[in-house]
């Protein structure tokens, strides 16, 4: 079990991989009370087109399908795995991304227990043809539910403008027609596939003692049989660097119209530059369009906009974008005045003083979330899939410099890079 301290933290971490290629992160923490864990695949809603395991041909599954499978480990043919977490005073959930699929618990007690149930639960898949069909039924009524919530359609609406054929414009769960194809074969090929310990990782903190952890997770490893691994081969289509429509609109019972403008960027790969351009890019959203912010503020003061201003940055192993917006009376005039904004960042030249405040105020925002375990966990998650540490961030953020955002300034929107999506009443609605 290798042991590596982080000075500025004040933090230490175990990490082992085990033999059968599952990575175990132990991060104790005894001056908490609570324990976070967190279990994970390398597999996600774009993992569409791959050569299932002990295979040799290309393959293609219906949309949807990792979603549904999170969903389906949970029940057992005798029980619901949520009960047996329940009776030990643990809260246990699960999210699938378009990259990651993630099982967790937080507890206070019987932690040792908690985390052989999380080991056990996933790694055991039960499925049958009843227990399929029935979950149809009710993920539909998920998919119908999200597809009647305005903010999601805009959102992913603003992605569907963006990309003309990277499946990073599906929705997460499918759709009510693509899930019915999903049948019990399709959910274990995907599994055996995508669920292999070599494709996970295990990260827990909180209190407990970390060689016994260990040791424990180890035994509950070696008791378990799986066939032998290599990587994955994954398809994804080629994508324009351009967007795939500049404006949609979308009509809907809405009492507010809701405006979003997508900058999309052309990421193919990931080299050393990701983690660099993953905090500029946090970084000048936040400089610019946080309430105290220049650009939010005159919009503000134009009344284009109101408290539910938000944005955010999603960068990923093949795709990378941002979206901001929110609720507007007046969604054309927003649409017009935040891609002005945009645009004239090419003419945009950060002070030293701008900037030295920017990378002050993102040290405080990183501080802070690692004192969140639950945060913590799945940040850890996140960037050690995509091949970096987590807590090697704050050492990252003090290498970029004032050139580097400036540069970045200048490089990141044109005009074949934005798009607007706007979800506005139903004539009807306005009419009555």
């Amino acid at each position: 079990m290798n042991k590596q301290y982080y000075e500025q933290l004040k933090e230490t971490l175990y990490e082992e991989k085990l033999a059968n290629g599952l990575q175990v992160y132990l991060l104790p923490k005894n001056e908490m009370a609570k324990t976070f864990a967190i279990f994970a695949t390398d597999y996600g809603s774009i993992d569409q087109s791959f050569i299932p395991i002990q295979q040799d041909a290309y393959i293609n599954v219906p949309d949807g399908i990792a979603h549904f499978l999170e969903h389906k480990l949970f029940e057992k043919e005798d029980r619901d795995v949520f009960q047996d977490f329940t009776k030990r005073g643990a809260s246990a959930n699960a999210f699938t991304s378009f990259t990651k699929t993630a099982y967790l618990f937080s507890a206070t007690e019987s932690i040792e227990s908690n985390v052989e149930t999380l080991l056990d639960f996933v790694q055991e898949p039960y499925f049958s043809d009843q227990s399929v069909e029935k979950e149809k039924g009710i993920i539909a009524q998920e998919i119908r539910m999200y597809d009647d919530q305005p903010d999601w359609r805009a959102f992913f609406g603003t992605i569907g403008n963006m990309y003309h054929a990277h499946p990073v414009q599906i929705d997460i769960a499918g759709t009510v027609d693509t899930i019915q194809a999903i049948t019990k074969n399709d959910l274990y090929t995907c599994y055996h596939t995508f669920y292999h310990p070599a494709n996970m990782i295990l990260f827990l903190a909180g209190n407990f003692e970390a060689e016994e952890m260990m040791d424990l997770i180890k035994k509950n490893q070696q008791e378990k049989e799986f066939a032998p691994f290599k990587s994955i081969e994954r398809s994804l289509p080629e994508e324009p660097a351009t967007v795939a429509s500049q404006k949609e609109v979308l009509e809907m019972p809405v009492s507010v119209p809701k405006c979003l403008v997508g900058i999309k960027e052309n990421l193919q790969s990931i080299d050393q530059e990701f983690m660099k351009h993953d905090l500029i890019s946090d970084m000048l959203l936040d400089h610019f369009y946080s309430k105290s912010g220049a650009f939010y503020q005159e919009l503000y003061e134009k009344d284009l906009i109101d408290d539910h201003f938000s944005f955010e940055v999603n960068r990923e192993k093949n795709f990378a974008f941002s979206i901001l917006g929110g609720n507007t009376t007046k969604p054309d005039q927003l649409a017009d005045q935040m891609k002005d904004q945009l645009l004239r960042w090419k003419k945009t030249t950060l002070t030293t003083e701008e900037f030295e405040r920017m990378k002050r105020k993102k040290t405080g925002e990183i501080l802070r979330s690692m004192n969140s375990l639950e945060a913590t966990a799945q940040q850890f998650i996140h960037y050690k899939t995509l091949g970096f540490d987590y807590f090697n961030m704050l050492p990252a953020l003090n290498q970029i410099t004032i050139e580097d955002v400036n540069d970045y300034l200048q490089h990141w929107v044109n005009d074949t890079n934005v798009t607007v999506f706007q979800v506005v009443p139903t004539k009807a609605a306005t009419n009555g």
